[in-house]
């Protein structure tokens, strides 16, 4: 094997109450693309992140052309030629292309800045280098999702000085059509000697485009795979997953009944086309990457976003939803996947948040009665063993877990008939998660419906009757978890397997 171009040894790094990276080795040789994979929390932001010089690893060493770097820092990093192409798009929208690509980067003359030369230079880069013809006198505005991209690469590259590229989940964004484009520019700088990590979801690009692939899982090196095969998909997909998850998840039975909730037909810019139903007493899982539209269509269907198309039903009723109040008074909930953020009042006591929903059931002519919200608190505070159990614990100084109870306790006093949950464990420890799951198994026992939304295969697998996947803004497969494979859903969700 040639000299690795990129050697990152033993690197380790933690957070507080976290290992996030344990001894873990990357090696890239000259003018490879080597993939980057792993589940959600896996390490590899945290990976690439110590390379860009963002976090300062605890311990391990970084050689770039055979040169250690001993202090990593941004500017180090970039002197040393290496580039990073991240997934948002930070472009100034009234630039043209050729500013957006020389910014911070000019080329001045003695009169003043060489705009001619540099338009000269934006398109025989776009041309030569990344084998597109685009005008350098274009807006940004008025460039499609791909040509940004495009741009984005052409600024980092347009010194001539990169020897390694960092692709950190390029395609999210794109359609199919504009990933062809992506990948044509890749190829031509792979032509041109550039090595490159490529760091994705998608295991179908990662099988088409890279040369080798390191896997990780739980900060740790799992393997490398050295030859690339179509096969190669299922087994990067099996080294991903390693774990036994039944232990986690209650062994409950549920008995769907009516139809709570009905989707036709819905559609906005983030998802095409989009139908299913939630019943009574069961748990739907919608799954999908970053950039699938399953966030976007959790936000619409609870008011914070707006359909173009499409129409609801819960409860056998028309449902227009305009805003999230809309969806509270029809009885659906939304337990956010940001609870720190969204979700509490960190400032504010369990008791006050508990009650937030429903001042109006401990209220007399408008005035809150404290003692009977307090009452009310301890009693969802006992019931979902939140602890400590004093109601007047400021939110702010739980732990995770117990703070995603303070938001589902909220709702429970409701009375609400359809629970939806956007990442419900995301941040909180097993023994939180499976206190969790528990809460979420009595919800449906007792006859509401629940739709889960969560990046978690295996939690998904675990916890619903029935998952829908969604794969770049459509719905491409509706599935039981009835001998679900973790490794059959994640090759649906990163297109590595046919629906």
């Amino acid at each position: 094997m040639a000299d690795a171009l990129l050697h990152m040894h033993d690197i380790t790094k933690s957070f507080p109450g976290v290992l996030a990276l344990d001894e873990v080795e990357l090696k890239v040789l000259p003018g490879e693309i080597h993939g980057l994979v792993g589940e959600n929390g896996a390490g590899k932001s945290t990976i690439i992140k110590v390379l860009a010089g963002v976090y300062k690893p605890d311990g391990g060493t970084v050689s770039v052309n055979g040169q250690h770097v001993s202090d990593l820092t941004p500017r180090t990093i970039h002197a040393a030629g290496v580039r990073f192409i991240h997934q948002e798009l930070h472009l100034v929208q009234h630039f043209t292309v050729t500013e957006s690509v020389f910014m911070g980067q000019e080329i001045a003359g003695i009169t003043g800045l060489s705009r001619r030369d540099m338009q000269r230079r934006a398109e025989a880069f776009f041309r030569d280098a990344l084998g597109t013809e685009l005008s350098g006198r274009t807006l940004i505005r008025d460039l499609g999702i791909a040509e940004r991209k495009l741009v984005q690469i052409a600024r980092a590259l347009i010194d001539g000085q990169a020897t390694l590229v960092v692709f950190d989940e390029p395609t999210a964004p794109l359609s199919s059509g504009e990933t062809e484009k992506l990948f044509t520019a890749i190829t031509k700088l792979k032509e041109r000697g550039i090595a490159m990590i490529y760091v994705s979801h998608y295991l179908a690009e990662i099988t088409d485009i890279c040369d080798r692939v390191t896997v990780l899982r739980n900060g740790k090196n799992i393997c490398v795979f050295d030859e690339i095969r179509l096969e190669t998909a299922d087994d990067m997909v099996t080294a991903m997953v390693g774990r036994e998850l039944e232990a986690l998840f209650p062994d409950g039975t549920h008995h769907p009944t009516a139809e709570m909730l009905q989707v036709e037909n819905l559609s906005s810019d983030a998802f095409d086309d989009v139908s299913f139903d939630v019943k009574a007493g069961e748990i739907v899982g919608i799954a999908g990457l970053i950039g699938s539209g399953r966030e976007e269509l959790i936000d619409t269907l609870y008011g914070l976003k707006k359909a173009a198309v499409g129409t609801l039903h819960f409860n056998g009723q028309p449902l227009r939803m305009a805003a999230p109040k809309d969806a509270v008074a029809a009885g659906i909930v939304l337990v956010p996947r940001d609870r720190r953020h969204d979700g509490l009042v960190l400032s504010m006591s369990v008791s006050d948040n508990v009650n937030l929903a429903s001042l109006d059931e401990i209220s007399t002519a408008l005035i809150e009665q404290r003692k009977a919200g307090q009452k009310k608190a301890e009693l969802v505070a006992e019931q979902l063993d939140i602890r400590p159990r004093d109601p007047a614990v400021i939110s702010r100084n739980l732990s995770g877990g117990n703070q995603q109870k303070v938001v589902l306790g909220r709702w429970l006093t409701r009375g609400a008939k359809l629970f939806m949950l956007d990442e419900p464990t995301v941040g909180v420890d097993v023994g939180a998660k499976v206190e969790i799951y528990t809460l979420v198994e009595k919800l449906a026992a007792d006859g509401a419906a629940v739709l889960v939304s969560s990046s978690d295969p295996g939690e998904l697998v675990g916890l619903c009757d029935r998952i829908l996947v969604m794969l770049r803004g459509q719905i491409i497969a509706e599935i039981s978890t009835e001998g679900l494979g973790v490794d059959h859903l994640v090759a649906l969700t990163t297109g590595g397997q046919a629906a």
